[in-house]
C-alpha cells in the first residue's frame, strides 16, 4: 500500500496566449507551486473553485501536459482521464470510439473487443452503439466515457467532474462503481466540486487554491478548510 505511483515537487504550469511572434503575450499561471505523492491504494479527491487548475492538474498526472516548472514522476504506472472535456471522435461509432479509447490506455485491441459488451452494458447503449457519437447526447457520451475507463484495467483512474453531472439514476451508479473500485484497493484520482462526494468516497484530500496546495490530509479536516473559506 506504500508503494509510490505518482509524484510531483513544486510543479508549475504556464500557459500563454496569442502569436509567438509578439513579444507580448497573455500569461496565465495554472498551476504556481503543486507538491504530493499518490501511493497504490490512494483515493485522493481534489476540490477547488472553477479555474483554480484542478483540471491541468488531472492533465499533468496523465502526461498530456509537461510541467513549465518543478518535477513530475510517474513509477511505471498506466493512467487514465476520464473527463467529460475530453471528446471522441464524433463521426465514428460508438462500439469503434470504445475501443479506441482503451488503446489509448495501452489495451490491445483484442482485449477491448472481449470488453465491449460490459461496457455497451453499462453504459445502456445497445441500440445506439454502433451509430456516430455525433449522435449522442451528452449523457449518452458520459455513459460511453464512463464505462470505458473503469471497464477497463488501469493503475491509476483519474476522474473529472464526471460524478457531479447527469441525472440521478446515473449518478447513483457510478458512484456504486466507484465505491466498489475504491474497497478493492484501485488507485483513483476525483476532481469534484461535490465536497460531500470526496468525504465519502475518498481516503484523502487536497485543497487547490490559486495555483498552490492550501490544504492536504484528511478529507473531513480538508473539506471544513474549504468551506470555512467559501462561506
Amino acid at each position: 500500500m506504500n508503494e509510490l505511483m505518482l509524484s510531483l515537487k513544486n510543479v508549475g504550469v504556464v500557459y500563454r496566449s496569442g502569436l509567438p511572434i509578439f513579444r507580448e503575450r497573455n500569461v496565465h499561471e495554472a498551476l504556481k507551486d503543486i507538491s504530493f505523492d499518490l501511493h497504490h491504494g490512494d483515493s485522493l479527491g481534489i476540490i477547488g473553485r472553477n479555474g483554480v487548475g484542478k483540471s491541468t492538474l488531472l492533465r499533468v498526472l496523465n502526461g498530456i501536459i509537461t510541467p513549465d516548472r518543478g518535477e513530475f514522476i510517474n513509477y511505471g504506472c498506466n493512467t487514465a482521464l476520464l473527463s467529460l472535456t475530453v471528446g471522441f471522435d464524433q463521426n465514428v461509432s460508438g462500439r469503434h470510439n470504445a475501443i479506441f479509447s482503451g488503446m489509448l490506455m495501452g489495451r490491445s485491441r483484442r482485449e477491448m473487443i472481449a470488453a465491449l459488451p460490459a461496457i455497451i452494458e453499462f453504459a445502456e447503449l445497445q441500440e445506439f452503439i454502433d451509430q456516430p457519437v455525433k449522435n449522442y447526447s451528452t449523457g449518452m457520451k458520459q455513459r460511453l466515457g464512463f464505462a470505458v475507463a473503469t471497464q477497463v484495467k488501469t493503475d491509476v483512474l483519474l476522474i473529472d467532474e464526471i460524478l457531479s453531472v447527469g441525472d440521478a439514476r446515473f449518478k447513483r451508479k457510478s458512484e456504486a462503481v466507484m465505491r466498489e473500485k475504491l474497497l478493492s484497493g484501485d488507485t483513483i484520482v476525483l476532481v469534484s466540486h461535490s465536497a460531500e462526494t470526496i468525504k465519502a468516497l475518498c481516503s484523502k484530500a487536497l485543497w487547490i487554491e490559486q495555483g498552490v496546495v492550501r490544504a492536504a490530509g484528511d478529507p473531513g479536516e480538508v473539506i471544513r478548510e474549504y468551506q470555512a473559506v467559501m462561506a
